[in-house]
C-alpha cells in the first residue's frame, strides 16, 4: 500500500488489497525495513510490543496475551537476553532479528524484507538470513529486495530479477543467477562458480581480454 499501481488489481489470498482497511493489512502482511530509527529509545521488549497492536482493537492496550507473544517470539530468534536493553544500542544484527520478532506478534504470515542484511557484518547476515529461511520453513512467505546475487541464490526458492524497472529473469535460483544475467544486471562482466557439494554459487570477476 506504500505505493499505488498505474493500472491493475492487487490481490492477497483473493482479497482485493485497496477494499482492506490498514489493520486488516496489517495482519496479513508486515514490513521490515532495511534500517529502523525510531523518535525514542524503546528497549526491544517494546519494539517487539509494539507489533502486537495489529490484533488489538483502536482503544485496547496490549496485556498478559501480547506480554506472552513478545517473550515467545524473542526467545524464538535468541535474543530474550536483549530484551530491556535500549534498542538504539544494540548492534545491526540485534535490531534486525528485533524487527523480525516484531513483525511475528504482527501474526501476519507474509513478511516483506527490504535489504535485511545490508548493513550487517558477515556473520550477522548469515545469522539474520538463517533465521529468515527457518521461517520459510515454519510456513511463512517472505519476499525480499537484495542487491547480493550470492545472496539470492543461497536463500531463495524464486528469483524475480529487475533491470531498469522491467522483469529481466524470473525463475529457480539455477535459472536466473548466470553471467549473462549478472552481467546485464551490474554492467560488468562475471563467471558464475558453483561448489559442487554446498550449493553454494559464487560471482566472481571475469578475466580481461
Amino acid at each position: 500500500g506504500l505505493l499505488q499501481p498505474d493500472s491493475g488489481e492487487r490481490f492477497i489470498n483473493g482479497e482485493n488489497i485497496k477494499e482492506l482497511s490498514t489493520k486488516q493489512l496489517a495482519r496479513k502482511i508486515a514490513y521490515i525495513p532495511q534500517s529502523h530509527n525510531p523518535s525514542f529509545n524503546y528497549s526491544v521488549f517494546d519494539m517487539v510490543l509494539m507489533g502486537t497492536t495489529a490484533q488489538l482493537s483502536n482503544f485496547a492496550s496490549p496485556g498478559p496475551a501480547e506480554t506472552q507473544k513478545v517473550e515467545s517470539a524473542l526467545e524464538r530468534l535468541g535474543i530474550s537476553h536483549l530484551k530491556n536493553r535500549s534498542y538504539m544500542d544494540i548492534s545491526g544484527g540485534e535490531r534486525q532479528l528485533t524487527l523480525i520478532a516484531r513483525a511475528l506478534v504482527q501474526e501476519a504470515h507474509i513478511l516483506v524484507m527490504d535489504e535485511p542484511s545490508a548493513s550487517l557484518d558477515y556473520g550477522n547476515r548469515i545469522r539474520v538470513m538463517r533465521t529468515v529461511q527457518a521461517l520459510v520453513k515454519e510456513g511463512y512467505l517472505v519476499i525480499q529486495s537484495t542487491h547480493d546475487p550470492d545472496q539470492a541464490f543461497l536463500y531463495s526458492d524464486r528469483i524475480l530479477a529487475l533491470h531498469n524497472g522491467r522483469v529481466l529473469a524470473c525463475g529457480k535460483p539455477d535459472e536466473v543467477i548466470t553471467p549473462e544475467c549478472i552481467s546485464k544486471l551490474y554492467g560488468v562482466d562475471v563467471e558464475v562458480c558453483s561448489l559442487r557439494y554446498d550449493r553454494v554459487r559464487v560471482c566472481i570477476p571475469a578475466e580481461s581480454n
